[in-house]
């Protein structure tokens, strides 16, 4: 990627799992609809573009999607909370996850509207196959972004020809599989600079990725992806830095109510910030946060230590220096 030379100090924020709905959504209607950014608001401002992975539907429809037997959550806030995202600066969410039909596609096709009508791009889902295959383009200072989002759970919320529901794709390396993605990829690739390649996928909880999802990003990164932008396992996982270009496995929570694991600290995450100058991406800053009482905020100590702590062995596992400044801790790309 070498966008136009007159490109300064271009800076892409990327959060995981923003989770409006439940405790948070009560909270946003109690306390007001920038609540749960916390202190972070004015890192947030500085992004000239900030992307997450939306954990909820944005929708007034009640009745949740049923199969035979109930899911284990479901998850919706009321539509005005799209406010909360306007207010967060939040330029895209992805729609391609296991919460965006908790309550039928029809709160699915609700959420899609909500969002078009705040002006906040979106990927991964939609009325059928085409519409949930198709990527979203944003653009700052000259460089033109686009971004392609799948998931890999649940199969039957998949989107078809014909019908509504989500971009799925199986974890796999076989061609019959893959070849989805690397259409999605050369599409967003003939419009745009810098091609970020987003997937809600593997187990909760889980620290490391496995072998398979290993060589699954990194066939993603040969078959034309500039950042891959994983999310689902509810902490972050190490980073990997693989031909010049990132693999953020896992990005973890942003903005939830969620029970706290005491072994993976998933109350500790962080905001991802890509730095892109005149040549292309030159590294990751990571701001560490906090959740707590469904706001995330800039970690504290001894939260912030014991986050980089953590992820410092994660990226080392993985061959990946990070550099721990005063601040922020960075990781260097080229």
């Amino acid at each position: 990627m070498t966008p136009d030379v007159s490109t300064k100090n271009l800076t892409i924020a990327i959060a995981g799992d923003v989770m409006l709905g439940r405790l948070v959504n009560e909270a946003i209607a109690r306390k007001g609809f920038s609540y749960p950014w916390g202190n972070l608001l004015p890192v947030l401002q500085e992004a000239d573009i900030f992307l997450v992975n939306l954990e909820c539907a944005l929708t007034a429809r009640a009745q949740p999607w049923h199969d035979g037997e109930d899911k284990a959550f479901y998850f919706r806030a009321v539509p005005s909370v799209a406010e909360t995202l306007r207010i967060g600066r939040v330029d895209f969410a992805s729609v391609a996850n296991n919460h965006s039909c908790d309550f039928g596609t029809e709160g699915m096709a609700e959420t899609v509207a909500v969002l078009d009508q705040a002006g906040i791009a979106h990927a991964g889902a939609g009325a059928d196959l085409a519409a949930a295959s198709e990527p979203a383009f944003l653009t700052a200072k000259g460089v033109r972004v686009g971004v392609v989002a799948f998931a890999d759970y649940p199969l039957a919320w998949a989107a078809s020809p014909n019908a509504p529901g989500i971009n799925y794709t199986p974890i796999s390396l076989d061609p019959g599989d893959f070849t989805r993605i690397e259409e999605a990829l050369a599409t967003a690739r003939q419009q745009a600079d810098l091609v970020i390649f987003s997937i809600h996928w593997g187990p909760n909880m889980s620290s490391r990725p496995t072998d398979l999802f290993r060589q699954f990003a990194r066939r993603v990164m040969d078959a034309g992806a500039d950042i891959f932008w994983g999310h689902s396992a509810h902490v972050v996982q190490g980073i990997e830095v693989f031909q010049g270009k990132p693999i953020l496995y896992d990005t973890g929570d942003f903005v939830d109510d969620y029970a706290v694991d005491d072994l993976v600290r998933n109350n500790l995450s962080a905001l991802f910030r890509v730095q892109v100058g005149p040549t292309g991406m030159e590294r990751i800053d990571l701001v560490p946060v906090y959740i707590n009482d469904m706001q995330v905020n800039l970690a504290p100590e001894p939260e912030r230590a014991i986050f980089l702590k953590r992820l410092t062995l994660l990226c080392d596992e993985m061959g990946t220096a990070l550099e721990r400044g005063p601040d922020t801790a960075s990781v260097r790309i080229a």
